[in-house]
């Protein structure tokens, strides 16, 4: 089940300059960005590493094998922190599809979020297509919503707009880990507490 922000219609309008046309398109219309049911596949539960799901999955080739580390590194210790999933996917084309579509089957396909918690992010770059998405899980919705998705993106631009992919990514990925961890009322915080 997907939860849009964009008609149809306004998802391809173009725009001047290479990412600025996506992205700036993304950033003021909540162009793809919305809650698209991460994790209602295969993880009952368990961790990334328990279903091998790779955290970091760069087919576009965009992210240094350095950033891919840490990038890692961040989503081992942001479930570790909080159980939430979060994923960097880049891929060199959506094939024609629609970037909303194209992150909800991928998340739903990798299993991205505990399917009982329902709370994935994907982070989805596709360079070619000058697209960029974060599709939220469910349980996430809350907290991850479309405006602060669109905060975030508006955040990636100018290293974008600068060709900086990979600094625009570790941007996005530092704001989703930072909104992730602010919510001290949810339930990994308070059972900590108690402690």
């Amino acid at each position: 089940m997907l939860a849009s922000a964009v008609p149809p219609a306004q998802a391809g309008v173009p725009l001047p300059s290479r990412w600025l046309r996506t992205v700036v398109a993304v950033a003021a219309v909540g162009a793809g960005i919305a809650a698209s049911g991460c994790g209602q596949g295969k993880a009952v539960g368990n961790t990334m590493l328990d279903v091998g799901l790779l955290r970091v999955q760069d087919q576009a080739n965009i992210i240094p094998a350095t950033d891919e580390i840490d990038l890692t590194r961040r989503s081992e210790a942001l479930e570790k922190a909080t159980t939430d999933q979060l994923v960097v996917a880049t891929v060199p084309t959506l094939r024609g599809q629609d970037i909303a579509k194209f992150a909800t089957a991928m998340a739903n396909r990798e299993g991205i979020g505990q399917a009982d918690k329902d709370n994935g992010v994907l982070l989805l770059v596709a360079p070619n297509e000058r697209k960029v998405r974060i599709a939220v899980g469910y349980g996430l919705e809350g907290l991850l919503t479309d405006a602060r998705a669109t905060e975030i993106v508006q955040h990636m631009l100018p290293r974008f707009r600068v060709g900086d992919q990979a600094g625009a990514i570790r941007t996005g990925v530092a704001d989703i880990d930072a909104m992730l961890r602010s919510d001290k009322r949810r339930p990994q915080y308070v059972m900590k507490k108690a402690a």
